[in-house]
């Protein structure tokens, strides 16, 4: 399977986890994700959780549809890097909060994923 494939199937992936729980922190309140089992949102307003919810479909929107439209496709590894950064803070809450296993490993590859696809996309299969 040529790279170029292979980055596209990761960025999908990628994305539609972030728009997932992009369009979650969105729609739900804070006091409906803690009881869901997302207990981090309980050490943050409302405010904060929607403004991550906004960043993580922005950056799901950026990975995919600039380079399908052909405009602007460096938005592609920009959203990349950006979600990166997102999953490092992500991580250092859950740390804190003493939730390594399975929340900060779970952002630890999706830091991972978007690293890889930062790179490539940067890199050698940039559009």
């Amino acid at each position: 399977m040529e790279t170029d494939t292979w980055l596209w199937i990761i960025a999908g992936f990628v994305a539609a986890i972030f728009l997932g729980t992009g369009l979650l922190q969105l729609t739900t309140s804070r006091e409906r994700l803690v009881e869901a089992g997302l207990g981090w949102a309980g050490d943050f307003s409302e405010e904060t959780i929607r403004t991550i919810g906004v960043l993580e479909l922005l950056g799901a929107v950026g990975l995919v549809l600039p380079p399908v439209l052909g405009i602007l496709p460096v938005l592609a590894p920009l959203a990349a890097t950006g979600l990166a950064l997102l999953m490092v803070g992500a991580i250092v809450v859950h740390v804190r909060r003493g939730e390594v296993l399975p929340e900060a490993l779970r952002a630890l590859a999706l830091v991972v994923l978007c690293v890889v696809i930062a790179t490539y996309r940067f890199g050698p299969e940039a559009f």
